[in-house]
């Protein structure tokens, strides 16, 4: 099971998908200067099978892309970086040191 994650631009958010059912989504707002992650849900059917994960990944992968710090607000986003050392380079309160 591999999910496939989408960014659902006009929800503002990002979707993950398997086999046809939506598995979860992460929270968004975005705008030229900073994207704020505020809350991540993964339904209960797909809890522990990397849905998380991936949403996590697209997310912040997109941020990266963007060039856009991060301010993640969501415990799972959050704790994610952290785990994830690769990532932490985005985090809004790193970037905003180097700014100064």
């Amino acid at each position: 099971m591999t999910p496939s994650v989408r960014d659902v631009e006009e929800h503002n958010r990002f979707e993950a998908w398997v086999d046809g059912e939506l598995a979860g989504f992460a929270d968004y707002l975005r705008s030229d200067q900073l994207v704020v992650y505020p809350h991540t849900v993964v339904e209960p059917a797909f809890e522990g099978k990397g849905v998380g994960s991936a949403l996590a990944r697209a997310a912040l992968d997109d941020a990266r892309a963007r060039d856009l710090p991060v301010l993640a607000t969501c415990p799972f986003i959050k704790g994610w970086m952290l785990r994830h050392p690769e990532y932490i380079d985005l985090a809004y309160e790193n970037r905003s040191r180097v700014a100064d």
